[in-house]
C-alpha cells in the first residue's frame, strides 16, 4: 500500500492519538507525584532527552521506523512535554526570582537533556562514518 493511501494514513493518525493518549497520561500522573512546577520541569527535561535519543538515533543507526518515530515524537513525546503549562507557570510566577527560575530550569534541563540524548544515541548507534559533524 502506497503511504497516500487513506488506511495508512489512519494508521500513522492512530498511531499518534495512542502515543499522545500515553504521554498525556504520564504527564498528568507525573504531576500528581511531583510538585507542580518541577513537574512540568521533569517531563520536558525527559521529554526531550527521548526525543533527541529518537532523533538521533535515526542519524547514528536507522533502527526505528518511520511509523514509530511518529509514533514516539508526535504522539507520545509532544503530549508528554508541555510548552502551555510551562509559559503559563512562568506567566502566572510570584516574583522575578521565581520567573527566572521557572525560564532557565525548563529551558537549561531540556537543553541538557538534548545533550545527553544526542550522546546516548550516538553510543548506541556505534561507529559513524567519517564526515564531519552533522548536528
Amino acid at each position: 500500500m502506497a503511504d497516500s493511501h487513506p488506511l495508512v494514513r489512519l494508521e500513522t493518525v492512530a498511531l499518534i492519538a495512542i502515543g499522545g493518549f500515553a504521554g498525556s497520561n504520564l504527564r498528568f500522573f507525573a504531576m500528581g507525584v511531583v510538585p507542580d512546577t518541577a513537574s512540568i520541569v521533569l517531563v520536558n527535561a525527559v521529554a526531550s532527552a527521548v526525543l533527541a535519543v529518537v532523533v538521533y538515533e535515526a542519524e547514528a543507526a536507522g533502527r526505528l521506523s518511520s511509523r514509530a518515530r511518529l509514533l514516539f515524537t508526535t504522539g507520545f513525546l509532544s503530549s508528554l512535554s508541555t510548552y502551555s503549562t510551562f509559559a503559563l507557570q512562568a506567566a502566572l510566577a510570584s516574583t522575578p526570582l521565581a520567573l527566572l527560575g521557572i525560564v532557565a530550569a525548563n529551558y537549561g534541563f531540556g537543553l541538557a537533556g538534548v545533550l545527553a540524548g544526542r550522546a546516548l544515541a550516538r553510543r548506541l548507534g556505534g561507529p559513524r562514518p567519517a564526515g564531519g559533524e552533522t548536528a
